[in-house]
């Protein structure tokens, strides 16, 4: 397989998909909650390597990481492996995402070899990559007599794929160990002793991934009989033939957990998960896990488990950042976010001119990748959004580095004005992507993404009733029951499981049932979100879904009053964002709100709810991590 790569932009085709009801959420800060790696290492040619040790790196971050599975290649290679970590890197991703995954589920795969890579490589990884089929991996070359330090560089790379980028001297990095101790696991180069400890820069860059929405799949805790080493009561794993796991004896602070036994203690009915409280289950319906980001979903407790169900989030191509972008792998990446990131506040993209004049050139500061020959490639008309990412505004020069080159080019106009195009070229080492090329993800063009050609993907892009997660399953309003949201029920989804309002009375919940219904009952089919006022009057209707809040029905409502609800073909309405509220960066749009005065009469919207889906293709990134052995 050829290790180049080839950005291009890809469109959404039609599919159908079922209505489903406007959906309420706010997002709750989720960086305090436990992420849970579910990590297979392979082995090839190579000495015993404590990867015992690497756990102990992540804890620090509230990571854990769990070895769910050792592959040992002693005969055959099941993956080709060279000299050239490109090509290697390359074909064991591609394995893992063909043979491995389907085989065995994880979040993350890292290859160990004894084949030393040329030059001063010894270990590469795709950033921001954590729990993608495609990227989530990384390639380690066993370069040294002390076993740790494989380990060590298998941490490293492992930070790559969470977003962690070098510390480099300009980034100014707090870290808590001297360098002749061994300095922190991110620094580009590496020797003996060996790093131990992430820097500040570390966990800023893991918290700014994780708002971005890295790591999707990491919520979960592994449900694992054994894992590698060994059952072993006081490993924080709960195991087969255990109730709980609070750890060690001297670290266990968990009241309902007997750490010497781990067995529950005295009436408790669970010890861990966010589901648990008190020693006790919470009812369904409470909340678990609110949506971290403007393209991920909300869990609920299921009322039967301790744990939170699996993390769901938009399924890819849905809109986002006021419809300047969409959903890909629950991130949503924009252009302007890109060059606020390498210009500053006050940046924001260039106009299309300038994306197709200088990615036209085909050179290192205006291209859509390399070719199959290693050769810059030109971008054509309809890719041209796909290349290097073209800003305007901003700071006089780039804020990501001192080792970051501004490219400016100046296009004239046929009334003979110029438009100054701002073009960037950093180079960060070898397994660092260039910040200068726009990122995969992001929207290139109306119904389009950039994507890199080589892996088929497929993305399904939704109208503005379209709630449905990445299992594509549909998300249910409150009071609409899963899976396709056509009758009463708890809502939530099939995934995410119910949404309820928790401590509520049954008679309670009966009562607002009740008046749900008779809306229902009123408008014939539900297509609206409505406000009910106490006038008893529709005041509002919201005629699109972002923020879209339960109905409110504090009120009784009059049966007399004047509605039409005759069908109204009309024309599919254009895109929107998916109802969330979005932290910043992402700026949820403002509800379209339209009045309705009193005794006005209204139609019913009609369903014209559809999915779209395509064929892209996009192939891993590939990066390397150069270090000099000391």
């Amino acid at each position: 397989m050829p290790s180049f790569i080839f950005v291009h932009c890809v469109s959404f085709t039609k599919c159908q998909c079922l209505p489903v009801r406007c959906l309420s959420q706010n997002k709750r800060h989720t960086q305090t909650t436990t992420k849970y790696v579910e990590l297979i290492v392979a082995q090839r040619h190579v000495v015993s390597i404590p990867l015992l040790s690497i756990p102990q790196f992540y804890r620090a971050l509230n990571i854990r990481v769990a070895l769910v599975g050792l592959e040992v290649w002693s005969d055959v290679d099941k993956c080709p492996i060279t000299q050239d970590p490109f090509t290697t890197l390359h074909e064991f991703l591609d394995w893992r995402k063909v043979k491995l995954l389907p085989q065995k589920p994880h979040d993350n795969a890292q290859l160990i070899s004894g084949v030393y890579f040329q030059g001063t490589t010894i270990g590469m990884a795709p950033i921001m990559s954590m729990c993608t089929a495609d990227q989530s991996g990384g390639i380690v070359m066993d370069h040294s007599d002390n076993p740790l330090g494989a380990a060590v560089t298998l941490a490293h790379e492992l930070g790559h794929n969470f977003g962690m980028n070098h510390d480099t001297p300009e980034r100014g990095c707090g870290c808590r160990v001297t360098v002749d101790r061994g300095g922190c696991i991110m620094t580009p180069s590496t020797g003996y002793p060996f790093p131990t400890v992430f820097s500040s820069c570390s966990k800023k860059d893991l918290t700014a991934s994780f708002e971005k929405g890295v790591g999707m799949c990491l919520f979960n805790m592994p449900e694992v009989k054994v894992l590698y080493g060994g059952q072993k009561c006081g490993n924080g794993y709960v195991e087969e033939g255990e109730e709980c796991d609070c750890g060690e004896l001297e670290e266990c602070m968990n009241p309902c957990c007997n750490a010497t036994t781990c067995t529950l203690k005295g009436d408790a009915v669970c010890a861990h998960g966010q589901c648990c409280q008190d020693c006790q289950l919470k009812p369904a319906g409470t909340p678990c896990r609110d949506a971290s980001n403007s393209c991920d979903l909300p869990e609920f407790c299921n009322g039967t488990s301790p744990h939170c169900p699996a993390n769901v989030y938009l399924h890819d191509g849905h809109a986002c950042h006021s419809v300047d972008g969409y959903c890909y792998n629950g991130i949503c990446q924009t252009h302007e976010q890109q060059c606020i990131t390498l210009w500053g506040q006050g940046a924001k993209p260039a106009p299309g001119i300038c994306f197709e004049k200088v990615n036209s050139a085909g050179d290192p500061y205006g291209n859509c990748g390399k070719d199959a020959k290693g050769s810059f490639a030109k971008c054509e008309a309809r890719d041209a959004k796909c290349g290097k990412i073209q800003c305007q505004g901003g700071a006089n020069r780039p804020v990501i580095g001192t080792n970051a080159v501004s490219i400016e080019t100046n296009i004239p106009l046929r009334d003979g004005g110029r438009i100054l195009c701002r073009g960037t070229h950093v180079y960060l080492g070898d397994d660092m992507p260039d910040p200068g090329l726009v990122l995969t993800g992001t929207k290139c063009g109306d119904g389009m993404v950039r994507s890199e050609l080589m892996i088929n993907r497929s993305l399904f892009l939704f109208d503005t009733l379209q709630i449905c997660n990445n299992k594509k399953n549909c998300h249910c309003e409150a009071h609409w029951a899963p899976p396709f949201c056509d009758r009463t029920g708890l809502g939530g989804s099939v995934d995410s499981g119910p949404i309820r309002f928790a401590g509520r009375s049954e008679k309670h919940q009966t009562d607002e049932l009740f008046k749900r219904l008779s809306i229902e009952l009123l408008a014939g089919k539900r297509k609206l979100c409505c406000y009910v006022s106490t006038t008893h009057t529709f005041s509002k209707i919201l005629r699109r879904l972002p923020q879209c809040p339960p109905v409110h029905l504090s009120h009784p409502v009059l049966l007399s009053l004047p509605m039409s609800l005759s069908p109204n073909p009309g024309q599919l309405r254009p895109l929107v964002p998916p109802p969330h509220r979005a932290a910043a960066p992402h700026r949820a749009a403002a509800p379209h709100i339209h009045a309705v005065p009193r005794g006005a009469s209204f139609r019913a919207t009609p369903n014209h709810n559809s999915c779209r889906t395509v064929t892209v293709s996009a192939p891993s990134v590939f990066f390397t991590w150069k270090h000099f052995i000391l």
